[in-house]
């Protein structure tokens, strides 16, 4: 039997049989998951990127008083981070990696899949988390130490190494 989607996951020719009808719609459902997936690998990357610097810039801004130049410097560099690339690399990951699953639903009886879920879940919740701890900043009411700062920023890290460890190994 021809699955285009299964072959794109295993590496291999897409359904080459001679004289297979619909051989087109397949084909061309196999390029548009393969599209698709290098699309949600950008997304995946700018959304982790912006995870990692976006902390880093709200600590230089706790360590400067509101008023002072790295202060106010810092509070619109994160601001531009995160409407440009953050919020929009997040979406773009999940709408993207939504639509691979809709083009190849066969992928969603995978056990690794639905812990890799569970992880990216993990990531939008230390989005939300910095988010909201970056206006607490630019509105100087942050409760949050430099410290636990540091911390948290090595979660997305962690997360990201796992979940690519999970679609690369696909361990179960």
């Amino acid at each position: 039997m021809c699955d285009p989607a299964a072959d794109v996951e295993r590496g291999v020719s897409f359904c080459a049989e001679i004289g297979h009808h619909n051989q087109f719609n397949r084909v061309s459902s196999s390029v548009l998951y393969l599209w698709v997936k290098a699309f949600h690998i950008i997304a995946v990357v700018s959304w982790v990127a912006a995870l990692l610097i976006y902390p880093r810039y709200k600590l230089h801004q706790l360590a400067s008083k509101p008023g002072d130049e790295l202060f106010d410097r810092m509070q619109k560099a994160s601001g531009q981070l995160r409407r440009i690339i953050l919020t929009p690399g997040m979406l773009a990951t999940w709408i993207l990696g939504v639509s691979l699953v809709m083009i190849n639903p066969a992928i969603a009886s995978s056990k690794w899949l639905w812990v890799k879920l569970v992880l990216v879940l993990g990531i939008t919740a230390i989005h939300g988390i910095f988010v909201g701890i970056g206006k607490k900043i630019d509105a100087q009411d942050a409760a949050v130490s430099d410290k636990k700062l540091r911390l948290l920023n090595e979660v997305p890290f962690i997360l990201f190494a796992i979940i690519t460890i999970l679609v690369v190994v696909r361990p179960f």
